[in-house]
């Protein structure tokens, strides 16, 4: 099949799913369930649903549970749904959105901190030798002779003009 086809199909598969979810599957063990996405195959054979629960293990636990079985009447409303000549199969995948955000969030937080940290250490700081590091030429001068006198130039002769 071609993608933008199997890609509605996969929102529509999301949509029916998060709406059965909500209205008609009364399990007791059904925590509180957003379906973030759906996957499906190209040859329309295979759907994976990916799913995020709020709560603790135990209950994402019996979430898993309750999904896996509620599979099949789930499947058979979408296939009544969409009117596909084959009702693809469905697999629930718990998302990893959450734990990656809260990983990328604990990430941030040490970057913080060790950017305070830096600031802290900065803080009375100076530079390290000169403060103008860059070498300048020496001054030309009259020395005490009335004679004209070129920098520290050891090269130059003494007493020829050049």
């Amino acid at each position: 099949m071609d993608a933008p086809r199997t890609r509605r199909l996969a929102e529509r598969i999301a949509k029916i799913t998060a709406g059965m979810l909500e209205q008609k599957i009364k399990d007791p063990r059904l925590g509180f369930v957003t379906v973030t996405e759906a996957r499906l195959t190209s040859d329309l054979r295979e759907a994976t649903v990916f799913y995020t629960v709020y709560g603790s293990e135990a209950e994402q636990e019996d979430t898993r549970a309750a999904l896996k079985s509620a599979t099949g009447v789930i499947r058979s409303e979408i296939g009544r749904l969409l009117g596909l000549r084959h009702t693809p199969s469905l697999t629930f995948v718990a998302d990893a959105l959450p734990e990656s955000a809260r990983h990328i969030e604990d990430l941030v937080e040490t970057a913080k901190k060790a950017d305070e940290e830096l600031a802290r250490s900065r803080e009375g700081a100076q530079w390290a030798g000169d403060p103008d590091p860059y070498r300048k030429p020496a001054e030309d001068e009259w020395d005490e002779d009335d004679e004209w006198n070129e920098g520290d130039d050891e090269d130059a002769e003494d007493g020829e003009d050049g």
